[in-house]
């Protein structure tokens, strides 16, 4: 049939589909790869083989596989080839020139078809380009598509007629046979010789084509559903053909818009059409450099789109990107040698949930920890919701178990956490044991050690100092990272414990270092370290003002948030639990030193004194004391002789301990007589 409208070919442009997975992938590679780097992304677009002819607009797809290294096809899908470019803010994004960027791509477009790269690779004639910009915070994603085709490259079309007009069936058969067996790649744009029936890929066309050459077809999948439309991408095609075959300039030429279509089950090219077309003169290579093809938006206007994500993916995947978003924000800007990945995979243990608990739990969904377990032994009380962070009042009236109430609360804050509550009472020294608690306070010793032996990183976060004791014990036997955290009205006491070691417990500090001396990780003292008594019965006898801790409401949120900031400095320090405290002397100077003894977060300390009274801090360090009455080697070494005969024996008396770590025998060597006594009544 004849065209009118001045002859002149008439093109259908297409419209962008983005498929959810798309974006998703797209938020981790920009998270975790890219990060803050404007990095190109070379992307794969998806054509239907099979079109539905119902559909108003040819669709590109992209999904997540748009950015694998390789097209993935499967044979139903003609590739576009594409790249994507986001931008790090939304000023960026509106400000970048749209027009110099596309004819910058088309350049390059015009530079692969000019050095026949595009001949071998068909598939690059069909380009496309985006850019974005992610606002992961809201997860809406700006984005503008463009498919940049050559503006003035003018072609003129003689007639059109369907295939089946021109080609018998064997013909049509081997165009589709052989269309079939090219790679993914080639399909787009290839060739066809009429009287041979072979189909032949663009690189050989000089040895097909010549001046009076009218057996030799230019096939194109055609985009578009309508005989009289094609896809603006024929330009691309038009100008490769005539930059290899220039004597074709003005003549005119046999296309195929090949489209397949299903009948009965089988595939036919029945629908494809003919073109003769009339090629441009190309007198002018300016004619090449200026591109053309950004989308239109909803409105039908030259603009973005916006796509929410929000509700679309699946919100666990939304939460765990986002509560990342904050670390790797950090990681990218302050830290980048952090490491994430050790926190994150941290098993931690809380033994209490109370003030502190809470508080360090938190701290802790903060930095992205996801295994956390709680241990308590009482339930939720009226006055705990105010001051507790993790409980309701509604938690009150139930008098939930806080260990439970606690992990259940975090799961709801954030169900990428495993969390799990543990109800037990932690055995004591001097908390005699009876026949009708033996039992139980057996399998409350076992739940503790398998508790501790399979955590990494123990927070003692109790109320009283004897229930302090065991953990301390366990803890140091089994080489594990203990923070402990003790508050008082308005002060607190924040410090990590050292460890087993080689039992070497005199392991001298490092040379002195501009007034700061360095004790190393396994030579600093635990809780206990600074006492020469045994912990005892504390909790009996006691008046309602001491049997609760009494504290400003500041301090708690204060002790668990340094209580956790210490935790993860040591962790980041290249040494890990033996990360090295330094201490100050009487010449140091006011800043701390810069040496390898910092760690990654700055200076690792033993323990933090504060108070609010003043609102100062110090950072006291101690060495272990070989005769401690929880972490000495003593004391260790009875614990792995005679174990749990060793333990109910330092619960029915706390003296045991004094004896097996041998102050009883110091205390006997002390002479009382010696021991100036002053009164007030004393002169100077």
């Amino acid at each position: 049939m004849e065209i009118k409208e001045g002859n002149r070919l008439i093109y259908q442009q297409l419209a962008s589909f983005v498929n959810p997975s798309f974006w998703s992938k797209f938020t981790d590679l920009k998270l975790n790869v890219d990060k803050l780097h404007e990095t190109e992304r070379h992307l794969w677009g998806y054509f239907p083989l099979i079109r539905n002819s119902e559909m108003p607009y040819p669709f590109l797809e992209v999904d997540s596989t748009s950015f694998n290294e390789d097209f993935n096809g499967q044979n139903t899908y003609i590739p576009f080839e594409g790249k994507i470019i986001n931008k790090n803010t939304i000023e960026q994004f509106k400000e970048c020139n749209k027009g110099e960027l596309l004819n910058s791509v088309g350049a390059n477009i015009h530079q692969l078809i000019s050095n026949c790269a595009a001949l071998e690779r068909p598939s690059i004639l069909n380009s496309f380009l985006v850019i974005s910009f992610a606002d992961l915070k809201k997860y809406h994603y700006y984005y503008w598509f463009a498919f940049p085709v050559i503006h003035n490259l003018v072609i003129e079309v003689v007639n059109i007629s369907g295939i089946s007009e021109h080609f018998s069936p064997e013909c049509m058969q081997a165009l589709h046979s052989g269309f079939k067996q090219l790679s993914d790649t080639q399909k787009p744009y290839f060739l066809f010789n009429s009287s041979k029936n072979e189909v032949a890929e663009l690189k050989h066309m000089t040895n097909l084509i010549s001046d009076a050459s009218h057996d030799i077809y230019f096939v194109f999948y055609n985009i578009s559903n309508k005989a009289e439309l094609v896809g603006s991408q024929l330009r691309n095609y038009v100008a490769a053909i005539l930059n290899f075959c220039p004597f074709l300039q003005g003549k005119l030429q046999n296309f195929i818009g090949l489209q397949v279509s299903r009948e009965n089950s089988q595939l036919n090219i029945v629908q494809s059409v003919i073109y003769i077309l009339r090629l441009p003169i190309i007198d002018n290579q300016a004619l090449l450099e200026t591109w053309v093809g950004w989308e239109k938006n909803e409105r039908d206007k030259m603009g973005p789109k916006m796509a929410n994500m929000k509700n679309s993916l699946d919100p666990r995947m939304l939460a765990e990107s986002a509560v990342d978003l904050n670390l790797k924000l950090m990681k990218w800007r302050v830290v980048p040698d952090i490491d994430l990945e050790v926190v994150k995979n941290t098993k931690c243990l809380l033994l209490g949930a109370g003030t502190l608990g809470c508080s360090v739990a938190r701290s802790l969904l903060g930095w992205g920890v996801r295994n956390i377990t709680f241990v308590d032994n009482s339930t939720v009380s009226f006055s705990n919701p105010v001051r507790q962070s993790l409980f309701t009042y509604e938690d009150s009236v139930k008098m939930r178990p806080k260990a439970e109430a606690a992990a259940s609360r975090l799961r709801e804050i954030f169900p990428g956490v495993e969390s799990r509550g543990v109800q037990l009472t932690i055995p004591m020294p001097g908390h005699t044991v009876g026949e009708s608690t033996l039992e139980l306070t057996i399998r409350n010793v076992d739940s503790l050690v398998d508790l501790i032996k399979t955590n990494d990183l123990i927070f003692l976060l109790m109320d009283s100092r004897e229930s302090r004791w065991l953990p301390t014990l366990l803890g140091a036997f089994y080489n594990k990272l203990v923070i402990n955290a003790a508050l008082g009205f308005d002060s607190y006491l924040i410090m990590r414990h050292g460890y087993k070691g080689d039992d070497q417990y005199d392991l001298p500090c490092s040379s002195n270092i501009d007034g700061y001396e360095v004790i190393q990780g396994c030579n600093l003292g635990c809780y206990f370290c600074n006492e020469v008594t045994a912990p005892g019965d504390s909790l009996s006898n006691r008046t309602l003002d001491q049997q609760c801790t009494v504290t400003r409401p500041g301090v708690a949120q204060i002790a668990g948030a340094l209580a956790v900031e210490l935790a993860v400095s040591v962790l980041q320090h290249k040494e890990r639990i033996n990360a090295p405290a330094f201490y100050k002397t009487s010449s140091a100077k006011d800043t701390f030193p810069l040496s390898e003894h910092q760690g990654l977060l700055g200076i690792v300390p033993h323990s933090l004194r504060g108070f609010l009274s003043s609102f100062n801090q110090i950072i006291p360090a101690t060495m272990k004391y070989n005769q401690c009455v929880a972490c000495s080697g003593l004391i260790l070494s009875e614990y792995k002789n005679r174990g749990l005969e060793f333990l109910l024996k330092v619960f029915d008396s706390s003296k045991h301990l004094e004896d097996v770590a041998k102050l009883t025998d110091m205390f006997d060597n002390i002479n009382f007589d010696e021991v100036l006594e002053l009164s007030d009544a004393s002169s100077e």
